[in-house]
């Protein structure tokens, strides 16, 4: 299995050979099986996992039904991951962190924390202008537009607007710790998201996992 669905509960920090790391603890897992999927009949092998119990009456009956037809409790989130050379799964299995065992580096992917409406400043780092009596353009963007030609503003300027709660991958994060009794993953750094967020680890795609 290449990766695991999981939630973030929160940061703190730890000691690793005497030198102090800040890490992020990542819940990964316990996930189900509900779905293997295969290259003749889905275009590409691999399973859907679950995470999540939730009550069907709170899920979609499209959800609820795909889960009750695998015969599995209702999951809150389904993804599709892929499987290692060789692995064989069947539908109702349950995958552990102990997938992690040995993984040095894993990948990251969550969604970041919402920001709403955002101005120039914060949301592209513009510098602003003078901040003193008298000065009007503290946080304003400045002139976007152009003279007679070509009379119109050009598209992907960056200007105010929505911020957050886009896909983020961070890459190449150190493991620090692995508790697969708690299925408790800590690693270095921080994630996107918030706490409680959901998130997908995978073992590090562009450097090399094992310890």
């Amino acid at each position: 299995m290449q990766a695991l669905l999981g939630k973030k509960i929160g940061m703190t920090q730890v000691f690793d050979g005497g030198v102090h790391v800040p890490v992020t603890v990542l819940q990964v897992g316990p996930c189900v099986v509900a779905q293997v999927k295969t290259q003749d009949k889905d275009g590409h092998a691999g399973v859907q996992l679950g995470f999540g119990e939730q009550r069907a009456a709170r899920a979609g009956k499209p959800r609820a039904g795909h889960c009750a037809k695998a015969g599995i409790p209702c999951q809150r989130f389904l993804r599709d991951v892929a499987l290692d050379s060789g692995e064989t799964v069947k539908v109702g299995d349950t995958v552990t962190a102990a997938i992690f065992q040995g993984v040095a580096y894993v990948d990251v992917i969550g969604t970041t924390k919402g920001r709403g409406f955002q101005g120039v400043v914060k949301r592209h780092g513009f510098a602003g202008g003078p901040a003193a009596h008298g000065h009007m353009m503290h946080r304003r963007s400045g002139s976007i537009g152009n003279r007679t030609w070509p009379s119109r503003v050009f598209k992907n300027r960056r200007m105010s607007g929505h911020m957050g709660h886009v896909r983020a991958t961070l890459q190449n994060l150190k493991v620090v710790q692995l508790r697969v009794e708690d299925n408790v993953l800590l690693v270095r750094g921080a994630v996107p998201g918030p706490t409680g967020g959901l998130v997908l680890v995978r073992k590090a795609l562009k450097k090399a996992t094992k310890s």
